[in-house]
């Protein structure tokens, strides 16, 4: 005993020395977080966060496209083998709680000076109205009675939907710097001096310092905001791409031995719409769609899925990543751009149509530019001059490269090169011959009001950015910071 006792002192000490031996440099010997080393600042923990609401989705390989028969003969869905990278994922659909919160904060900062704010954010409740049947209480009652709070919210935009995931991330990250005592929480946020994380990384919000983070640079002022390369703080919230949602929904990491997909699904689950592999639940809905024409929930007194209308966001069963509601409840926005093309041109790595590379707009001297009135960094699209000399894009507007820009045009007639070599025009006769144009944007999976066929992951259905609807619903996406598989 006597022995073991002094074994483990001598590793107590042992472990007490390493712990106290400073980190150095392998290229130059220097010491890290030493401000008699200069202050180099590196930080102690790698792992990145997983933020509230969300579920790791381990990325690979997978068939992107059509898992049934194209019953609408539409041909924008052609299978095509692409690889994802891991990312986070939100569990379930935004709901109208959450929604709600989102909206009571922007009253509480803006809601005295810039209402409009406010305005802009309520989503489209007239969406319920239907000319043939009386559903004018769920204007009323749906986003706001408490019923409804667990139920997904809808008639939000695609451009609302952005707007919050923008919003949640502030929210998160003032909260983390919160909880690591670098700022105490300010009950005084009015418009511009509002925290946005942006702002706070380009030093145009100070808050209410706590404790603030130690500078250990020797000509420092002893305190500094938190940086990004600090890792306490988290990337972007924001709308997933289709590639990611089509990815984790139909959720193969369940059917996977030996990379080998050894059963493929037409929805995010294995079989139909009825669950078969458990004798308790033998023949329940899964999911919440329309069954047939006149049919949204069954028959009283034996009820299929069990909802006329959306049912709670965390109704059902999860898929295998744990997601609820990846088909049917309410169809979901994606990042997207729509083109009928898209599979046959994007890359086979995290394809994504509808970049926009910008820079954040600076001042005469090269300094970011003032934070606006809202307290938000102001960004412009990248000019054709500063991508002239890159091989990877020549323009700022990768939107519609291969499907819609002038180069992409089978005519003759380039009489008109001084329009936005941006717009569509050329190729989609928006209002005339098609619907599409640089604000069609995709959404995925079936709704409660629509058939078992929409709940196919790879079914694509679209609508402009700015309209919404009451079958439409989204959920928000976050970035995976390195390892693919993590810890």
């Amino acid at each position: 005993m006597k022995k073991t006792h002094i074994i483990l002192a001598a590793l107590m000490v042992g472990l007490g020395f390493s712990s106290c031996k400073k980190q150095a440099s392998r290229s130059t010997g220097w010491n890290y977080n030493d401000p008699k080393y200069g202050g180099f600042e590196v930080a102690q923990t790698k792992e990145q966060k997983v933020g509230p609401g969300l579920v790791a989705i381990e990325g690979g390989t997978f068939l992107m496209g059509a898992t049934q028969e194209d019953l609408l003969y539409e041909w924008n869905n052609i299978p095509r083998r692409v690889t994802v990278p891991s990312f986070y994922m939100d569990e379930t659909e935004v709901s109208n709680l959450d929604y709600l919160e989102y909206i009571y904060w922007l009253n509480r900062v803006y809601g005295g000076d810039y209402p409009m704010v406010v305005q802009r954010a309520l989503p489209d409740s007239l969406v319920w109205r239907d000319r043939l049947s009386y559903n004018e209480p769920l204007v009323e009652l749906y986003f706001r009675h408490p019923s409804y709070h667990d139920y997904p919210v809808v008639g939000v935009s695609w451009l609302q939907a952005n707007d919050y995931a923008n919003w949640r991330t502030d929210r998160v990250n003032e909260k983390l710097l919160i909880e690591a005592g670098i700022l105490d929480f300010d009950p005084d946020q009015k418009n511009e001096n509002n925290f946005n994380t942006e702002a706070y990384l380009a030093g145009q919000y100070e808050g209410l310092v706590k404790e603030g983070k130690a500078d250990l640079n020797p000509s420092g002022s002893g305190i500094r905001n938190v940086r990004f390369e600090d890792g306490i703080m988290l990337p972007k919230y924001r709308l997933p791409t289709e590639a990611e949602w089509e990815y984790a929904a139909i959720g193969l990491v369940g059917n996977t031995i030996n990379e080998r997909v050894v059963e493929g699904r037409k929805y995010p689950w294995n079989g139909d719409g009825l669950r078969t592999d458990h004798k308790k639940y033998m023949g329940s809905f899964v999911a919440n769609f329309k069954r047939g024409q006149g049919d949204y929930m069954g028959v009283a007194g034996s009820l299929n899925d069990g909802a006329a209308l959306p049912a709670p966001v965390g109704s059902y069963w999860p898929n295998d990543y744990g997601l609820y509601n990846m088909g049917g409840n309410v169809a979901e926005w994606v990042l997207d751009v729509y083109r009928p093309l898209t599979f046959e041109d994007v890359s086979d790595y995290s394809p994504f149509r509808g970049n926009i590379f910008v820079n954040k707009k600076r001042d005469p001297d090269g300094s970011i530019a003032q934070k606006d009135s809202l307290g938000r960094l102001q960004y412009v699209e990248i000019s054709p001059e500063e991508a002239a000399n890159r091989k990877n894009y020549r323009r700022g507007n990768a939107v519609n490269y291969r499907d819609g820009d002038y180069s992409s045009t089978i005519q003759n007639d380039w009489s008109n090169l001084s329009e936005d070599p941006n717009s569509t025009s050329k190729m989609y006769a928006y209002g005339e011959t098609t619907l599409v144009s640089d604000k069609a944007r995709v959404y995925k999976g079936g709704s409660w009001a629509d058939r078992a066929y929409f709940m196919s992951p790879g079914v694509r259905r679209y609508l402009d950015e700015d309209q919404a609807s009451s079958m439409v619903g989204f959920r928000c996406a976050m970035n995976k910071v390195g390892s693919s598989i993590g810890k």
